[in-house]
């Protein structure tokens, strides 16, 4: 058995003290006791398989913790520092993520169902198998991290007079974030269309999309500030291209 102390992140004042196997059997007592962890510093830490269901860790540093497995079930992680955390298989349902930062976080094949993500962000996080049912503005997060996976691609694209084309971005076109919630590639095949039969560019009023055919950007731009630089302009989601 060791002492553990929790500190905060801003001085050296200590938050909890308990005397545990693990820090993550301290920070769990600390929880039970109803201690305040909020900015507690707990950066590095491993935290694998912890219970930490409605912990309040707002504004605590967690980056770079193994949080792989743990339980964070509606906890309160507002302004929460989690940069390049581990956090596959974590448990978020629920979570309060407002303002979080979860640049480079390894997210894949986590919970985040009913999750609050305004204002959160995700730059970089690893995402893949992910959870996001019912999140709270988990699409429009996903598009303002300027991060797109690699290989095939499904976009969603929203045209003149309400068509809408479904579209597949192979693996080699090159493709980027715009500065807003639209992304855009350098190429794309044209899986569906609907409300129509073709879909005409609102940008320039002449590009056509049309089912089976690949379209091309007639000048593609790596400017990811710029909303409008050249490249096909789409949507992850089909809610976004309708709602465009």
């Amino acid at each position: 058995m060791e002492t553990f102390e929790i500190k905060s992140r801003c001085s050296d004042t200590v938050l909890f003290t308990a005397t545990a196997a693990t820090l993550a059997e301290a920070v769990k007592l600390a929880i039970q006791a109803r201690a305040n962890l909020s900015r507690a510093n707990l950066s590095g830490a491993d935290l694998s398989r912890a219970d930490l269901s409605r912990a309040n860790l707002s504004g605590a540093d967690l980056s770079r913790a193994n949080l792989s497995g743990a339980d964070l079930s509606r906890a309160n992680l507002y302004n929460a520092n989690l940069s390049r955390a581990d956090l596959f298989r974590a448990n978020l349902y629920g979570a309060n993520l407002y303002g979080a930062n979860l640049y480079g976080a390894n997210l894949s094949d986590a919970n985040l169902s009913r999750a609050d993500l305004s204002r959160a962000d995700l730059s970089g996080a690893n995402l893949s198998r992910a959870n996001l049912s019912d999140a709270k503005n988990a699409a429009l997060v996903i598009a303002q991290t300027r991060i797109l996976p690699e290989g095939q691609l499904i976009g969603w694209k929203s045209c003149k007079f309400g068509v809408i084309v479904k579209l597949s971005i192979p693996a080699e076109s090159r493709r980027s974030h715009a500065f807003g919630r639209k992304c855009r590639a350098e190429f794309a095949d044209v899986l569906e269309i609907f409300n129509g039969e073709t879909g005409i560019s609102k940008h320039d009023g002449k590009t056509a999309y049309r089912t089976g055919e690949r379209v091309t950007c007639h000048e593609w731009s790596e400017n990811w500030q710029e909303e409008c630089a050249g490249g096909i302009h789409f949507f992850i989601t089909r809610e976004e291209a309708e709602a465009y």
